[in-house]
C-alpha cells in the first residue's frame, strides 16, 4: 500500500489534541481520518510526529498513513482540505513516501515555539494563539535560567506524572528566549528544539521560567529544580494556547 506523509496546521483550540479520542471528543486525528474516509473507504490510522495536547497549536505537524490508491500528492492535498471544512485543519503538503519511513520514529528534531504576551488590555486579534500575563518579565534572568536546561539531563521535574516515556532523560538543544516590542506590550517568545520532548515538558519548563521572568524565582532555581529530579519542584505550567509546534526534521526532508 502506497505510504503518504502529510505537513499540517491545526487551530487547536476546539479539538482535545492530536489524538483520536475514545470518547469521541473532537481531535485533530479523527478530523482527518474522517476527511480520509470520504476519499477511500476506511478505517484510517494517521501515526503523526507529536501528539499535541489539548489546546496547542500546529504549523508543521508531520503525519502518514498508507492508502489503498496511488494518489497524486497535489490531488490528494486539494481533496483533503475540500473535505476538512470548516474544522481549524489544512494540509499543507503531501509526500509520498517510502515504506520505511515513520512521522514519528524517523523523526531526527522537533521545534517548538511559545507565545507570551505581556500587556494591560486583554489579547483580541491573538486570543487563543498567546499566554496573556499582565506586567513585563525580566529577559536577561529567563535567558540565564534557560541555560541550566539546556543538554542531557534527566527531566522528571520537568514532565507530567501521566507521561509514557520510558525514560526521562532526553538532550535539549536550544531553549532561545526573545524580547519583541509590541504596541502596548511585549511579545516574549520561546523557541525550543530536541529529538523528542516528554509529554508536557515544554510548558513545564516554560511556566517555570516564567517564575524566573517574574522574579518569584532566581535563576538558579531551575537548576535545582532540574536536579532535584521530582515533579512537586516544578513551577506552573504554562497554559496550551501559546505553544505552537513549529517543524518536524527528517534525515531527508520528504516535502523537498
Amino acid at each position: 500500500m502506497p505510504r503518504f506523509a502529510f505537513k499540517i496546521e491545526y487551530d487547536g483550540a476546539p479539538f482535545h489534541g492530536w489524538q483520536r479520542q475514545s470518547q469521541g471528543q473532537p481531535s485533530v486525528q479523527a478530523a482527518i481520518e474522517e476527511a480520509l474516509a470520504r476519499l477511500e473507504p476506511g478505517p484510517h490510522t494517521l501515526f503523526a510526529a507529536g501528539r499535541t495536547d489539548t489546546g496547542v497549536h500546529g504549523s508543521g505537524q508531520v503525519a502518514h498513513v498508507d492508502l489503498a490508491k496511488d494518489w497524486d500528492p497535489f490531488r490528494l492535498t486539494q481533496a483533503l482540505n475540500h473535505h476538512l471544512r470548516p474544522s481549524p485543519v489544512a494540509v499543507l503538503a503531501t509526500a509520498r513516501v517510502e515504506d520505511s519511513f515513520h512521522a514519528r520514529f524517523s523523526a531526527v528534531e522537533r521545534s517548538y515555539l511559545y507565545r507570551i504576551l505581556a500587556r494591560r488590555a486583554p489579547p483580541v486579534l491573538e486570543r487563543g494563539l498567546v499566554w496573556h500575563v499582565l506586567t513585563p518579565l525580566d529577559l536577561t534572568a529567563m535567558q540565564e535560567a534557560a541555560g541550566h536546561l539546556i543538554g542531557h539531563h534527566d527531566f522528571t521535574t520537568f514532565r507530567s506524572t501521566l507521561c509514557q516515556s520510558k525514560s526521562p532523560v532526553k538532550t535539549l538543544d536550544e531553549v532561545t528566549i526573545l524580547a519583541l516590542p509590541r504596541p502596548h506590550g511585549t511579545e516574549y517568545q520561546f523557541r525550543l528544539r530536541a529529538r523528542s520532548f516528554l509529554h508536557n515538558q515544554v510548558r513545564s519548563m516554560v511556566g517555570s521560567l516564567v517564575r524566573v521572568g517574574t522574579g518569584a524565582w532566581k535563576p538558579d532555581r531551575i537548576a535545582a529544580a532540574l536536579a532535584a529530579r521530582n515533579r512537586a519542584e516544578c513551577g506552573t505550567v504554562a497554559p496550551p494556547q501559546g505553544l505552537c509546534l513549529m517543524q518536524v526534521k527528517y534525515p531527508v526532508d520528504p516535502f523537498v
